[in-house]
């Protein structure tokens, strides 16, 4: 049976250790790092994620505040509410909870905050600078992925790696640190050598790739995608994906992408769903509000 990539614990460690730092950091005379979330419209599962990112914020030391508009408002009263957000002194951290309304260019927004107070790494140039190797802040999902295998103690020089989506925001930036070479000056390159798959790689082809990797990713919201005959013996299994499904009796609960109760039984280590990558996303988050905080360093006044 695969050892189990417990996200939750690994979740805590680095939540405590930032914990740990802050009061540290707060002890140097600096005031606490400060996180603002913005959530346009009603959305069930936005409001929860918020909710729990502010509360691992509160739990590190981090000042935490929501912003809560209706879906409503214009894109021009969200650009602008973020452009005070950016000109204050006070907000280190600024995060947009995603998806905003279809009324508003989704990229235009997420640019619209300064790359020094993006959280969440989604700036047109923390994604430039992350492809060109160089330090900023990291989509948070893809970072807790490279945290968890680092953290696990799994090897990744001169490793096979399949990364089995491309978005953007988790697929892409993933593919980036697994490949990128560690000299580097980020620091996040893994060495390994990294194919990327996605909803149009035919179905024998994803599965000769995936069959000779040691590490497999997948982040693409496809129940059960990666089966237990696409996996080396021994094999890394990530799952990255989650999707609400409806079981056989009328009950619903979350997936991912795996085969999970069939893979676990030959894979060298895998990770559940809940439990595994979505934890490590959220204490990614605090590591960038504290980082972004440290960047903006010049700009915090020390308490006499």
């Amino acid at each position: 049976m695969a050892k189990i990539l417990d996200g939750k614990k690994i979740a805590k460690d680095i939540k405590d250790e930032l914990k740990i730092q802050i009061q540290e950091w707060v002890k140097e005379g600096y005031r606490a790092p400060s996180l603002c979330c913005i959530i346009v419209g009603d959305d069930p599962a936005s409001h929860t994620y918020v909710k729990n990112k502010v509360l691992a914020a509160q739990y590190c030391g981090i000042n935490a505040e929501t912003i809560k508009f209706e879906s409503t408002i214009t894109e021009e009263f969200l650009l602008d509410k973020i452009k005070e957000l950016n000109e204050s002194d006070i907000v280190d951290g600024i995060l947009i909870q995603l998806p905003v309304p279809d009324t508003m260019d989704e990229r235009k927004v997420c640019n619209a905050v300064s790359p020094h107070k993006d959280v969440d790494g989604f700036h047109i140039v923390n994604v430039g600078q992350l492809c060109l190797d160089m330090k900023t802040i990291v989509p948070a999902t893809a970072l807790g992925v490279v945290e968890m295998i680092k953290r696990s103690g799994i090897e990744t020089h001169g490793r096979k790696a399949v990364v089995i989506g491309r978005s953007k925001n988790v697929g892409m930036p993933i593919a980036i640190m697994l490949h990128t070479d560690k000299k580097h000056e980020s620091g996040l390159g893994m060495d390994a050598t990294v194919t990327i798959c996605h909803r149009y790689t035919p179905k024998n082809d994803l599965e000769f790739f995936c069959q000779n990797a040691d590490i497999i990713i997948s982040a693409t919201g496809i129940p059960g995608l990666v089966k237990a005959n696409m996996i080396k013996p021994g094999a890394t299994v990530i799952d990255v994906g989650i999707t609400r499904i409806t079981d056989a009796e009328g009950k619903t609960k979350l997936v991912g992408d795996v085969d999970y109760d069939e893979v676990i039984k030959i894979a060298g280590a895998v990770t559940p769903v809940p439990g595994g990558v979505g934890p490590m996303t959220v204490a990614m988050l605090m590591h960038n509000t504290f980082q972004a905080a440290k960047n903006l360093r010049e700009k915090t006044v020390k308490i006499s």
